[in-house]
């Protein structure tokens, strides 16, 4: 298989360069206000008979699917990256400020984390959460979470299945493989990264993670179609090794059959190079005449999936 780890060598002149410019372009700006997001999603009036998504930003989506809560790799702080304990955090800081809160979450029932990097796995937004939800993630992983007070976890390798049964019924999470790379600090390769597949009443949402272009998700529609696909759009320049950009995004969502498209991972943290809104500007030029299928654009924005 061609989705092997593609991580960065920091031994390459070009790519220390790149880091080392974007490290301090996020120290310069440190004291830039947060922007607010564009809309503040009411969970409270979303119905339990619908499947209804609202991006919180970066790769945090809050989806009720027919009553049961999942979030997505949730990072709600104004800053991510090592956290000295009680008192700040080292890396970047947001452009835009979260749809929600952590305070203003409602229960969560299951959190899916997609890899093990600071901007999707954030030790203190995890922190935050109710230890009765049931974490999904990816292999080698289970370790970082003994500094939160999670306990109910499951790692699944590519292609493995959990069935995880709640008080509103049942769902199923099936790890799909993608082309990334999961370690946390420079050399713990050894940790996996995954993209989900989400079932539930014949209804499937696609939650792509972090990803370079693949192939894989062809795969998935040999058994039905996808509802929505949930995709990353930004951080592909120059990080195109490891992020697709807009046109490989919305490839990736029509190969997988997806009848709608959410297009995540941009406007929140200055990643890369692409300005700041090249991404979803591309992203929509990649769809002509299919503006209908874009779930939503902005940061804090709700769709709900037609019946």
């Amino acid at each position: 298989m061609s989705d092997t780890l593609v991580k960065p060598s920091y031994r390459n002149p070009r790519v220390r360069r790149w880091a080392s410019h974007l490290w301090r372009e996020a120290i310069v700006k440190s004291w830039h206000p947060i922007a607010p997001a564009f809309a503040k999603p009411n969970p409270s009036q979303w119905s339990d008979q619908r499947v209804t998504a609202a991006w919180l930003g970066h790769a945090t989506v809050l989806i009720n699917f027919f009553g049961i809560n999942v979030l997505t790799d949730p990072v709600l702080f104004p800053r991510v990256g090592i956290r000295i304990p009680f008192l700040f955090t080292i890396g970047p800081k947001r452009l835009t400020a979260p749809a929600l809160t952590v305070h203003e979450l409602p229960r969560i029932d299951i959190v899916l984390l997609s890899h093990a990097h600071f901007d999707h796995f954030d030790w203190r937004t995890l922190s935050h959460l109710d230890r009765a939800a049931k974490v999904i993630t990816a292999p080698r992983t289970r370790d970082l979470l003994n500094w939160t007070r999670l306990r109910d976890i499951t790692e699944l390798s590519w292609n493995e299945s959990e069935s995880i049964h709640t008080s509103a019924g049942t769902i199923k999470i099936t790890a799909v493989p993608v082309k990334h790379w999961g370690a946390r600090m420079q050399h713990d390769d050894h940790r996996g990264y995954n993209a989900y597949l989400i079932e539930r009443n014949n209804c499937r949402i696609l939650f792509g993670g972090d990803t370079a272009f693949t192939e894989t998700f062809t795969e998935l529609r040999a058994h039905g179609p996808i509802d929505l696909a949930i995709v990353s759009i930004a951080a592909y320049n120059p990080w195109i090794r490891s992020h697709a950009n807009p046109e490989q995004a919305v490839q990736m969502a029509n190969d997988a059959g997806a009848r709608f498209i959410m297009p995540i991972h941009h406007q929140t943290f200055r990643l890369s190079f692409e300005p700041y809104r090249e991404p979803i500007e591309r992203f929509e030029a990649a769809l002509p005449g299919q503006s209908e299928r874009i779930a939503l654009r902005e940061i804090g924005e709700t769709f709900v999936l037609p019946a």
